[in-house]
């Protein structure tokens, strides 16, 4: 079928609207029309290393909400009409995945980055032939995605759909990482670096574990300000925090007992290492630049029992985790919406850019 997509291109800035084909679904692929879809890092990241693709123009997205509109004979999970969240594919089969890990899943980088199906080929083309897709086993940047039934979690039909995408990737990262992957002790301390919607959804998970002390270090005013309504107890900006240490010591003078950091920036990895008291915990989700070594001292970590966690998607199950996160939401516990405002995909230039000047937290495309 013929649809609308966000098109990156290799060497090309940005992304383009344009026209291409998806596939049918195959007899294991379900075809969701999406209804929203959230703009991350990531995304970006990847849309300005088109050789990992063969300089393949490529179509991109990973959080994306919708309605099913069509499935193959072998699909049981969901059905035409249902309401999904889409997530990271994973196999189903191997040891991570059967043990409640699927962000862990041996087949993870292969299913969700190879650009391709797991047979090789494509499921959008346009007039010069395959365009890299199947990312995240979804590549929802576009007006339908073909998808697995590892990657959708059903959901209710009075939700705001357009807005659930993010629990698919961003959210359940932020808010899992210190629940599931740190699980942060009620009465703990935890230090928290970057205020975007990973970071202020680790904010929120802070809450609702019960920390008693939960620090932002965020140099935007506006998303500071957020964090202090979802749960943040003190607030650092670093254009005025010389020496984060020494500030977090004046807060917590034996350390923090857990860090958690969505920057990626290895100056803050190494601060946040020098906040840690003992026993304290790093917690990593950023993608730092290549060749970043550990942060810390060995000798620190042995003498202080310290240690350094790399998280991957909150090390969530989405099947059992999405809809922990969707109960909060309903209670007021998870306000996640209001980090959100929406643009049409259209607009995806502009989102980008108000989301890297600080003017929204997080952006979601509406098809």
């Amino acid at each position: 079928m013929k649809m609308t997509a966000a098109v990156c291109h290799p060497g090309k800035p940005g992304f383009v609207l344009e026209t291409v084909t998806l596939d049918a679904p195959r007899s294991n692929e379900i075809r969701v029309r999406i209804v929203g879809v959230g703009l991350c890092h990531t995304d970006l990241m990847i849309s300005e290393f088109g050789a990992a693709w063969n300089n393949a123009p490529a179509v991109l997205g990973h959080e994306g909400a919708g309605v099913v509109e069509a499935v193959g004979e072998a699909v049981t999970k969901v059905k035409p009409g249902d309401h999904v969240i889409l997530t990271f594919r994973s196999c189903g089969a191997c040891d991570r995945c059967t043990d409640h890990s699927p962000a862990y899943c041996r087949s993870m980088p292969s299913l969700n980055f190879a650009g391709a199906r797991s047979d090789g080929s494509a499921t959008i083309s346009n007039a010069n032939g395959p365009v890299a897709s199947n990312f995240f086993g979804q590549s929802s940047f576009a007006s339908h995605a073909l998808t697995q039934e590892s990657n959708v979690v059903r959901v209710d039909y009075d939700l705001p759909l357009e807005l659930l995408g993010p629990l698919g990737c961003g959210i359940q990262t932020g808010a899992g990482g210190v629940i599931n992957s740190l699980a942060a002790r009620h009465g703990s301390s935890i230090l928290i670096l970057g205020g975007g919607s990973v970071g202020l959804s680790a904010v929120m998970g802070a809450r609702l574990q019960g920390c008693a002390t939960i620090i932002l270090f965020e140099p935007q005013q506006s998303r500071r300000a957020l964090g202090l309504e979802f749960g943040a107890t003190h607030l650092l900006d670093p254009a005025t925090t010389p020496d984060l240490a020494a500030a977090i010591r004046a807060i917590v003078p034996m350390g923090v007992d857990y860090a958690f950091d969505s920057t990626g920036i290895p100056a803050a990895l190494a601060g946040a290492m020098a906040c840690l008291g003992s026993r304290g915990v790093l917690g990593v989700v950023a993608a730092s630049p290549p060749g970043t070594a550990l942060p810390g001292d060995i000798n620190q970590l042995i003498s202080m029992g310290q240690s350094v966690r790399g998280i991957v998607e909150g090390d969530s199950d989405p099947d059992l985790f999405i809809p922990v996160l969707i109960a909060h939401f309903r209670a007021g516990r998870l306000p996640f919406d209001r980090m959100i405002r929406t643009y049409p995909l259209a607009d995806i230039s502009r989102a980008i850019a108000d989301q890297h000047a600080g003017h929204v937290t997080k952006a979601v495309l509406l098809p």
